[in-house]
């Protein structure tokens, strides 16, 4: 089979390619944006304007965005089922995208109008909901992955929903449980829609790019059940301010990732391909990280610290190093293959074309993938230290990082 062959559909390339290239240019600015609120960072001052632009560029702009366009690149190839309509997917895209900056950047310089920004980017949102929910239902047969991207799907919906409920609180102070519906918000978003959506796909692409075959999945209905479970019981604790409840929540999170990490131990271990990529290989250590913080969220919850600055790194952690890494790792795999099949798969045979490995630069991608590391690391070090200068270094080469990685992500497209 030839590289790319599976991922040969008939979705435009242009609607996946234009959520991505627009993801790319929000990961720099968001990495801008945070650099210039190096001084809140060490402060451990999330809940600043300033703060609140750089991370919904990051999460909304980002984050979102590629998973968009992904799932318009892979729902198809996974469920076997046709978009049901790429036109209203590239509407999709200029709603959400035109919302998604607004609403930034009006969190940013004018948080009290912000809403106006966010309802457009629900009416996005919702677009790509029905989108995706007509897609998915004409799929012949369900499976676990289908529970898994229903799953995130609607915590999407309710993530978005908690959110247009906050921007119209700043706007115009109407609800009393702000703080525990920006907690509900932030679960459902980071834990909920990308954590889920990881998981699901990750049973698509890990055995794609490890040319894995015969392994069970044993453990993917106990992973998507308790996962979920944890998550109904955290917001639970936090709707009842319950202690107990919260730390027996992190508890069954913890439980449900731990499921997922042994299906993605035993599909590695089934593996033809014993050398993994610099890409895929970052993918992975992704969910080493995202297990791991689970681990620390149980623990700090156990014994009882609930410091503001503490859970804010231990989130911030939790995006870049799981959710931010595991995107890096698995776009700089989904665009060569994408494109290659694109632009060359009609050719093989009748004419000498690239190889796949000849559009991926595996010595460029180990200094981008270790730079990421050692910034990420360096700046939670550094911001949990006090140490202001160090902060402003390390995010400033993460910004600098960013740009490097969107411009060979970019590069692929000129081969």
């Amino acid at each position: 089979m030839m590289p790319g062959a599976n991922m040969k559909i008939d979705t435009n390339i242009k609607l996946p390619l234009s959520f991505i290239l627009f993801a790319l240019i929000a990961f720099v600015v968001a990495q801008i944006i945070l650099f210039f609120s190096s001084g809140e960072l060490v402060a451990g001052q999330f809940r600043q304007p300033d703060i609140w632009m750089g991370a919904h560029f990051l999460l909304l702009g980002f984050a979102v965005m590629i998973a968009m366009g992904a799932m318009y690149q892979l729902v198809p190839v996974a469920f076997l089922t046709p978009i049901w309509s790429q036109t209203f997917g590239f509407i999709q895209f200029f709603v959400t995208a035109i919302g998604v900056t607004a609403f930034a950047i009006l969190l940013g310089v004018k948080p009290n109008i912000a809403v106006y920004g966010g309802a457009v980017v629900v009416i996005g949102v919702l677009m790509f909901i029905l989108q995706m929910v007509i897609t998915i239902s004409k799929q012949e047969k369900r499976n676990m992955m289908t529970y898994f991207v229903m799953g995130a799907i609607s915590c999407f919906f309710l993530t978005i929903i908690a959110g247009f409920l906050l921007a119209w609180n700043i706007a115009f102070g109407s609800i009393n449980q702000h703080n525990t519906i920006l907690a509900t918000h932030v679960l459902l978003g980071v834990a909920g829609w990308f954590t889920l959506l990881i998981f699901g796909f990750s049973y698509k692409l890990v055995p794609m790019f490890s040319l894995s075959h015969g392994f069970s999945m044993k453990w993917a209905k106990p992973a998507f059940v308790t996962y979920v479970v944890g998550l109904i019981s955290l917001i639970l604790s936090f709707w009842l301010n319950n202690g107990l409840i919260q730390t027996i929540g992190w508890f069954i999170v913890m439980i449900g990732f731990l499921f997922f990490f042994f299906d993605v131990k035993e599909i590695l271990a089934k593996r033809v391909k014993k050398k993994l990529d610099k890409s895929f290989a970052f993918a992975i250590l992704a969910i080493f990280i995202g297990l791991g913080i689970h681990v620390v969220a149980f623990v700090v919850s156990l014994i009882g610290i609930s410091d503001q600055a503490t859970w804010s790194w231990l989130i911030f952690l939790y995006i870049m190093g799981w959710i931010v890494f595991s995107i890096l790792g698995y776009l700089n795999k989904i665009v060569p293959v994408l494109w290659w099949t694109y632009k060359y798969a009609d050719h093989v045979g009748k004419e000498k074309v690239p190889l796949l490995k000849d559009m991926i630069n595996e010595r460029w991608n180990l200094i981008l993938f270790s730079l990421f590391i050692i910034c990420v690391l360096g700046l939670v070090l550094s911001a949990l230290l006090q140490l202001g200068i160090l902060v402003w270094i390390f995010q400033g080469l993460l910004t600098i990082t960013t740009l490097l990685y969107t411009l060979a992500v970019i590069r692929i497209l000129f081969v």
